[in-house]
């Protein structure tokens, strides 16, 4: 599976704004951010869709990005991890 280019991250571009608009998320490139000096979230494209990574606790979760539900479920996620 490999990182999302240019064209699968524009497919999520209203996800990545609602990412950017949480608090205490850095964008050190296009679609990756860091938490503090860790990485926390990035996005993969594969034939079965698209897929964000984040850390929870130590290590990486993945989760599918291809709908409205998935996008709301990554965002709990990301607001839970920003809270604590």
């Amino acid at each position: 599976m490999k990182h999302a280019g240019s064209v699968a991250l524009g497919q999520l571009c209203e996800l990545i704004a609602q990412v950017r608009a949480r608090p205490g998320l850095r964008e050190k490139a296009p679609g990756v951010f860091y938490r503090k000096s860790k990485a926390f979230l990035h996005f993969h494209e594969d034939p079965a869709g698209l897929f964000a990574d984040i850390r929870t606790g130590g290590e990486f979760e993945r989760l599918a990005v291809n709908s409205p539900g998935d996008w709301a479920a990554l965002l709990s996620v990301i607001d839970r991890a920003v809270k604590s």
